[in-house]
């Protein structure tokens, strides 16, 4: 365990952030670069079957240790970090005794991680925290799962006394722009069953999460001279603000919670001639998600009637489902999971998540795949933190999960 801040601080070094919207795995070159790293310290650890394909999917297999029949379970994380803040240079800062207080992270720049913003990070005083400078995230979404199960693995090839069946590894690209499961080879990685190391804080297990889609809409208008624009004039982005206020105020990200949906404006860009609207939609109720995508297109189509001299167009494309529904029908996974927790004295914070995973897709691939905690706070952002001793748990959870599984 001694291991596991030092690989994880060695990995937040490394500039793995992904770029949305190219049609290539991995979006960007420079993910191979730690997982090609990765691949050596996996060999190194004496893991077999060790890969790494062109698409920059690494595989590796922990054999079983046992002479009885096993299930065969595997643990994922993905190496990429998010396009919403910078990745480049990362500085991690590690404050051993954290003292319940502001954390000045830069001086010069005064960027403080104020208690009054994130309260939370008062529970944590007296053990040892891990931020940067506050000109990048940490990362520890996802690198905090990559380091807990490098060092779990290499935990149980150093302790042959615990029993374990077979298990799979796989660290993947691109999940934090929605294409981490996309060349996912499920049958390659032959596990009845994995757990995705991304939650947050201490105890977090998820196996529900968001049905989600990504919605463009789409104006186009007519631009002429402003001075003699009467009646010929048609413009796409005053058209485009009035459709964006249309949509209920009390049902976005910053005024729901829990299992409570919404509809996301993330984007919107144009001209007089075109403009676009860039929405995700999530519930995760199935009714109520396709209802939702089903209020969308009634509202095109209301503002189409109305503005009959624009074109409005509405492309839809739903992204991944409430995992729940494939990991219902294998209820021994969570248990297995939970059971592990007691054994730990992890209390655990059973939740849905309010976004998604690779194990929502993985899931819908036929690799029942529930999601537990990492250790992260604050993801996305400058004030991303990770206290060391949640990062020790959730690799002792691997552990004991391997090892419950082989009882």
């Amino acid at each position: 365990m001694e291991k596991l801040l030092e690989r994880f601080l060695r990995y937040v070094k490394i500039d793995t952030e992904s770029v949305p919207g190219l049609k290539q795995i991995p979006s960007t070159k420079k993910q191979f670069d730690l997982s090609n790293l990765l691949v050596e310290e996996l060999k190194e650890i004496g893991l077999e079957e060790v890969i790494i394909d062109e698409n920059c999917y690494v595989m590796a297999t922990l054999p079983s240790n046992v002479d009885k029949e096993v299930p065969t379970i595997g643990f994922v994380a993905h190496v990429d970090t998010t396009p919403d803040f910078t990745g480049a240079n990362v500085k991690p800062i590690v404050w051993e005794n954290y003292d319940g207080k502001d954390l000045v992270l830069n001086k010069e720049e005064d960027i403080v991680l104020k208690t009054d913003n994130f309260p939370e990070i008062k529970a944590y005083k007296g053990q040892t925290v891990v931020t940067t400078d506050g000109t990048t995230l940490l990362g520890a979404d996802d690198k905090a799962g990559v380091a807990e199960i490098m060092t779990a693995m290499d935990y149980l090839v150093q302790h042959p006394e615990i029993k374990h069946g077979k298990i799979r590894i796989c660290f993947t690209p691109d999940e934090e722009v929605g294409a981490g499961a996309d060349l996912f080879d499920v049958e390659k990685f032959d596990a009845e069953w994995a757990y995705t190391m991304d939650g947050g804080p201490m105890g977090e297990f998820e196996y529900e999460n968001f049905n989600a889609a990504g919605a463009v809409v789409t104006f186009k208008g007519q631009n002429v001279h402003p001075g003699t624009a009467l009646g010929k004039m048609v413009n796409a982005m005053n058209i485009a603000a009035k459709f964006a206020t249309k949509l209920p105020d009390n049902e976005t990200p910053e005024t729901t919670s829990g299992y409570e949906g919404f509809f996301h404006l993330l984007g919107m860009n144009g001209s007089v001639e075109e403009t676009k609207l860039e929405y995700i939609i999530r519930d995760h109720d199935r009714d109520l998600f396709e209802a939702r995508k089903d209020h969308l297109k009634s509202l095109v189509k209301d503002f189409t009637k109305e503005y009959d001299k624009a074109t409005i167009e509405l492309s839809i494309t739903d992204q991944y489902y409430n995992m729940k529904e494939k990991v219902a029908p294998n209820m021994h996974i969570v248990d297995l999971a939970l059971e592990a927790m007691k054994e730990l004295e992890i209390k655990p914070d059973v939740k849905a998540i309010r976004g998604g995973t690779d194990g929502a897709r993985l899931s819908y691939m036929g690799l029942p795949c529930p999601n537990i905690f990492a250790g992260g706070h604050n993801m996305h952002s400058r004030f991303e933190y990770v206290p060391v001793p949640t990062m020790v748990e959730a690799t002792k959870m691997i552990v004991k999960i391997a090892e419950l599984n082989a009882k």
